[in-house]
């Protein structure tokens, strides 16, 4: 059976060596020291492997069900949900306002990918609510705010987002649901909506629908979009529930993967709602929900990655097949163990770099959001929405990439379901999808964000890089780390001013690249972490390290990222310089 370890060791690292938390201006960070935050880890890290893990199994095996318009979760999720809520890890990072801890976002992501790592489909039900209440905190009024935040910052009640219907998915403008006023101020909101993560579920006593409509006689389009707040249970005055509200599951979808999470068809029959925030201002709002998503989607590609890669490991270790081709290391045995062989090496190194990697590029997310909304940075808020794309994007691709990779090592033991590996290659597989297609995230960054304020974040990005390199230079060994990302930097440049080239005369040109564009920007953003962290490697030994094996290993995966996954740069580019033509060369009829 799968196991799981939270690495809780290589989160200190990034935390407090590469990020140096405690040592930042943004409030709450000074709190961040290494003992409070190895205290938090080591208590998520003990749930997610003792509580957690071993229910992931369960619910793929068992998935939810749907009886009589109720949804029941798999065995064991209702007590693990239970214990989640008492020890207050759902409002870890919430307002204490509102019964949260008000501790900074990074901590929990660094949290997050814990649990999600352990159990994807059980973690989506609180991360969910999350981000609806991060967006009814945002725009809600004063009364929605002491309505609905205290008892889903809690999970005492869950939230949803509710976008896609069954005729349009990412062209939001095409939607059919309506939301007919009512002379007391709220809607009628009638229509139907589908992949509804969590929509129906038996752990929570109410469950907050956030529910994109149209107003009748609004503008066409996008534009005539409204966010409304619906209630399962209508919320009386003195906070007690009301009636249920005429909203219901009408359907679970079966999947590919993310079992234990109750994917659902909801119905709406002149469902009571509330709107939040502006009327046809509908995306301004809901966009602050789907971009926290977006960043806890791309942690989720990383989180897999994980779960897959400790087992794959471990299972190199202790299968024997073959023999080392420059000499026996295992001679009582019949057989060497697998990790001896080169490709199983490079197959593991490939997953290793990529995991620390994107672990360190997500915490780096985290702590700009932070920076955003904790010391209004307008600066930070810039980069993180230029990274948003490239972390949901670049992330997913490839942690699902590595999960398919963890498979392989087994051979095929990988592709029989009692080895758990193909649980990891199905949930991982969703992460490209929702929250925005990934072809979708790469059309947002080329034709979206590298314009932003005038481009004013892309060339922060890069000065940034310029800034490090220039400095880390100075430092003794680290000049095989610098050089390869100066290289890939200007690989990324060189793109960025061939868009600008010819995106005005061929906008396909910008268009057909975009794809290749978020990957080379991936590996740039991976290639700048590895650099941190082999900077922060070598400061740790030069200062007399206790544990000198980790920081050699930290260096030794670095050197292996810069050497082989880092060129990717250079094809992404080739890709990108050959423009449209290849890619609209044939007529949609002769393909």
């Amino acid at each position: 059976m799968p196991s799981y370890t939270a690495p809780t060791k290589d989160m200190q690292f990034i935390l407090h060596d590469v990020l140096k938390l405690s040592q930042g201006t943004t409030p709450g960070y000074a709190d961040l020291d290494r003992d409070f935050t190895a205290a938090i880890l080591e208590e998520a890290g003990k749930i997610a492997s003792e509580v957690l893990a071993p229910l992931n199994p369960v619910g793929d095996t068992e998935g939810c069900r749907l009886e009589n318009g109720v949804v029941y979760t798999p065995p064991g999720f209702k007590a693990a949900f239970e214990q989640m809520k008492e020890n207050g890890w759902p409002g870890i990072d919430m307002p204490e306002d509102f019964g949260g801890q008000g501790m900074p976002y990074v901590l929990g992501t660094a949290v997050g990918e814990f649990f999600s790592a352990a159990n994807q489909a059980f973690t989506m039900y609180q991360g969910l609510t999350h981000g609806a209440a991060s967006t009814i905190l945002a725009h809600g009024t004063k009364a929605q705010k002491e309505t609905y935040l205290h008892k889903m910052v809690a999970c005492d009640w869950t939230g949803t987002m509710n976008l896609t219907e069954p005729h349009c998915g990412t062209d939001l403008g095409l939607m059919r649901t309506k939301a007919e006023p009512q002379a007391d101020g709220s809607y009628k909101i009638t229509g139907q909506k589908i992949f509804i993560s969590a929509g129906e579920h038996d752990m929570a006593e109410n469950i907050i629908h956030l529910v994109l409509a149209k107003i009748p006689g609004g503008p066409e389009g996008i534009k005539g979009v409204s966010l409304f707040i619906v209630p399962k249970f209508l919320v009386n005055e003195d906070g007690s529930l009301g009636p249920r509200n005429g909203v219901s599951c009408g359907k679970i979808e079966e999947k590919m993967g993310i079992h234990g999470n109750a994917t659902c068809v909801m119905n709406y029959d002149g469902a009571t709602g509330y709107l939040l925030g502006e009327a046809h201002k509908g995306m301004r709002a809901m966009f602050t929900m789907m971009n926290e998503a977006r960043l806890g989607v791309g942690m989720q590609g990383v989180a897999q990655a994980e779960i897959a890669f400790q087992n794959a490991l471990a299972y190199a270790k202790d299968r024997l097949q073959g023999r080392d081709i420059t000499g026996v290391k295992n001679p009582e045995g019949p057989a060497d163990p697998l990790i001896v062989h080169p490709d199983i090496r490079r197959n593991l190194m490939e997953q290793k770099s990529f995991v620390e990697g994107g672990r360190a590029f997500l915490l780096w997310g985290a702590t700009l959001i932070d920076a955003a909304h904790r010391s209004g940075d307008t600066d930070a808020d810039g980069l993180i929405s230029l990274m948003t794309p490239v972390i949901k994007g670049f992330l997913t691709d490839k942690g699902f990439d590595m999960t398919v990779q963890a498979q392989q090592v087994y051979g095929g033991h990988g592709y029989i379901e009692e080895w758990g590996m193909s649980q990891y290659a199905r949930d991982a597989r969703i992460a490209m999808i929702y929250e925005g297609a990934n072809g979708v995230q790469a059309l947002d960054l080329v034709g979206r964000k590298l314009a932003q304020d005038g481009g004013k974040h892309v060339m922060a990005f890069f000065d940034m890089v310029k800034s490090f390199c220039k400095s880390a230079a100075e430092t003794d060994g680290m000049g095989e780390f610098v050089e390869p990302l100066k290289r890939a930097s200007k690989d990324l440049q060189t793109a960025g001013m061939y868009f600008m080239q010819e995106g005005m005369k061929n906008p396909n040109a910008a268009l057909s690249g975009s794809y290749d564009f978020m990957h080379l920007f991936g590996h740039v953003c991976l290639g700048l972490m590895w650099a941190r962290m082999a900077e922060a490697a070598l400061a740790a030994l030069a200062a007399g390290t206790d544990d000198p094996d980790f920081h050699r290993t930290k260096l030794a995966t670095a050197r292996f990222y810069m050497a082989r996954q880092l060129p990717m740069t250079a094809t992404h580019l080739a890709r990108i310089q050959s423009g449209a033509e290849p890619v609209m060369a044939l007529d949609a009829a002769n393909f």
